[in-house]
């Protein structure tokens, strides 16, 4: 049951009672807008101590340069060195933050005392406050501070390091890698002969962590078979530990693929032991050579051939089977003849196709799958898996996402579980590397010629007198004008269907005879070596020029197209 107003106390009859009046505000005061720039030094300032800590934030300069208007995110971070001698020394990170804070002036005026002791008016003291401005910025230190570790300064890479800050020429000139020794643990008494360091020890710190030599422990708690022993792996700091500001949970644990290995010094009969990754990775590439090596492989890396029996011997017999029947493949005629789950079998087992081809670096068969002991430069027949390949410049340069190339991953998985229960077509998976000049199942043109049906191509493929004598870099056994016709006519009508409508026999006429004086001199100006590694025009692309002026224009049409769907 809740009160009724009547029942509520009056609370504007009391206040004439505590002498207030109810429609009292308090007064203004008018504020300043002086900017003041605030600095939250962790540590002690006194004010002769201000010139040192502003030296141990780098000078005034830098103050000013963190502080100011346009400063950028690298001159926003002010560093504190609370031991600029140090070179090893971490500063401790600090960041120019916006604030919205007051700046006050506190005056405490003290009441004149007499000689009894007591205050004349016996009131203790007077308080004045004054706003005298604003502090939109402060620097605040509130990161985790960097571990601090103090090498040897004798040691050649701390001396280094030291002629490297004072830029001592002839230091670094008479510097020389010093001999590694495997003195990894030595005796705590090694270094008892040394002369301490000029820098103080913080008697609150583990002696271990100081490099300072511990004292030997009393011999009844010593056994006189286990000598004390330390480090002396000489970890040098790094330039930064790290920038979190939390500490991680990091729950160390040993590495499984971790074992230990024992080795014999010959000259002293020590033994040895150190820690190796029994579980490092293996390349299971497939053997590669370029076009102008002269032998060809006949047998797998033995890398390779060492994991033999850990594949699938059926798949592994499919596949020397299939480069029996054909002894050059693309990958994507390989696999349409295969069923999904062998692919897949296939992509994960890094090895199966090693076992069986090899492949080119660059020439017209680059890029495809070889039988071993096969050689198509010798073999004027192979000009039939000779490889064209044409980039599609209506793609978008930029790199998709992480999340879309994660979207294509999972509809491909998809895809790839659906043909395995059926619900498409079979048949059209496995025509998507064959090329009939009416349909299109992909939007990158990547045809070996063998597996081009179109009538027109097909007969310039099959034409006996545009054969070279010998096998070029560029173009195969194909004389260089009958293989760039072939390639003009291949690339029109591919993308012709790209865009919506097959092209034409009479189109591919027509656009031969109009190409007919710019492949002529396209051609001469081809009679220079090819390079490793450079534009291979052997893949069918453009020249680096037509294919930039392409890739504008497709550019501008996408624009114009979005620009039509906003309106």
């Amino acid at each position: 049951m809740e009160p009724s107003s009547s029942t509520l106390p009056n609370i504007e009859s009391y206040v004439p009672e505590l002498g207030l009046s109810p429609f009292t505000e308090a007064p203004e005061h008018p504020l300043s807008q002086v900017p003041f720039y605030s600095v939250e030094y962790p540590g002690y300032v006194r004010p002769q101590s201000v010139p040192i800590a502003i030296s141990n934030l780098g000078g005034q300069s830098t103050i000013d340069n963190a502080f100011k208007r346009a400063a950028s995110r690298t001159e926003a971070l002010i560093e504190l060195k609370l031991r600029p001698g140090q070179p090893f020394a971490h500063p401790v990170p600090g960041d120019v933050v916006a604030t919205n804070n007051i700046l006050l002036k506190i005056v405490k005026r003290r009441r004149k005392r007499r000689p009894d002791g007591i205050m004349e008016d016996g009131a203790i003291g007077e308080y004045t406050a004054e706003a005298i401005g604003v502090i939109p910025k402060t620097a605040r230190f509130r990161s985790m501070v960097d571990y601090q570790y103090q090498p040897d300064m004798n040691d050649p890479v701390s001396k280094l390091r030291v002629a490297m800050d004072n830029m001592d020429v002839e230091a670094l000139q008479a510097y020389t890698i010093p001999r590694e020794k495997a003195d990894y643990m030595i005796s705590t008494n090694a270094n008892a002969e040394k002369t301490e360091t000029s820098m103080d020890i913080d008697l609150n710190l583990d002696p271990q962590l100081t490099g300072v030599a511990v004292p030997p422990p009393r011999p009844e708690c010593q056994s006189p078979a286990l000598p004390s022993m330390k480090s002396n792996l000489r970890l040098f700091p790094p330039p930064l530990f790290s920038r979190q500001t939390i500490s991680q949970a990091y729950n160390f644990k040993a590495n499984t693929a971790s074992m230990v290995s024992t080795s014999v010094d010959e000259e002293t009969g020590e033994e040895k032991k150190r820690l190796i990754n029994r579980m490092r990775w293996k390349g299971y590439g497939p053997a590669s050579i370029m076009f102008s090596d002269i032998h060809v492989p006949d047998k797998p890396p033995q890398v390779v051939e060492e994991g033999r029996h850990l594949i699938d011997q059926k798949i592994l017999k499919k596949l020397e089977a299939l480069f029996v029947e054909r002894p050059v493949w693309t990958r994507m005629s390989l696999f349409n003849q295969l069923a999904p789950s062998e692919t897949r079998e296939i992509l994960n087992s890094k090895a199966l196709l090693p076992l069986v081809c090899y492949v080119f670096q660059d020439g017209p068969w680059r890029d495809t799958l070889v039988r071993f002991s096969y050689d198509p430069r010798k073999d004027r027949s192979a000009r039939l898996y000779q490889r064209l390949y044409f980039r599609n410049a209506n793609h978008p340069i930029a790199r998709p996402s992480v999340i879309t190339r994660r979207q294509d991953r999972s509809a491909a998985n998809v895809q790839v579980r659906a043909l395995e229960e059926g619900t498409e077509k079979e048949a059209d998976r496995r025509k998507s590397h064959i090329f009939d000049g009416q349909t299109i199942t992909k939007e990158t043109a990547a045809f070996q010629l063998c597996d081009i049906t179109d009538p027109m191509l097909k007969e310039m493929i099959d034409d006996p007198d545009d054969l070279r004598e010998e096998c070029n870099e560029r173009d195969g056994w194909y004389t260089s004008h009958a293989f760039e016709r072939i390639k003009t006519v291949l690339r029109h009508k591919f993308f012709s269907l790209l865009e919506g409508h097959p092209a034409s026999d009479e189109e591919c006429r027509a656009l031969l005879v109009t190409n007919e004086g710019s492949a002529k001199a396209t051609i001469s100006n081809r009679s220079h070596k090819l390079r490793a590694g450079k534009h291979n025009m052997a893949k069918g692309a453009l020249r680096p020029e037509d294919a930039a002026a392409v890739r504008l224009r497709a550019t501008l049409d996408r624009n114009a197209k979005t620009l039509q769907g906003l309106r």
